[in-house]
């Protein structure tokens, strides 16, 4: 469980990383990175990290206490 902690983690990064950018530079890196093209421009590689950074969101959301007590457990 600890790996699948770290994965949505990583993910949360890469989303927050994201609107970060959108908010600043006006700039979509999953977009950039999948090759979607422009801002706002998506394929379905890039809607699959979309629907991962969402999954993530609501994984950390409503497990984040379970998560908390396996980390303070180690």
């Amino acid at each position: 469980m600890k790996t699948l902690d770290v994965t949505v983690a990583v993910l949360l990064v890469v989303g927050g990383l994201n609107w970060g950018l959108v908010a600043l530079a006006n700039f979509d890196l999953v977009a950039f990175l999948t090759g979607a093209g422009g801002f706002g421009a998506k394929n379905p590689l890039g809607a699959v990290v979309y629907a991962l950074v969402g999954a993530s969101a609501i994984y950390q959301a409503l497990l984040w206490r379970s998560i908390q007590r396996r980390w303070a457990s180690a």
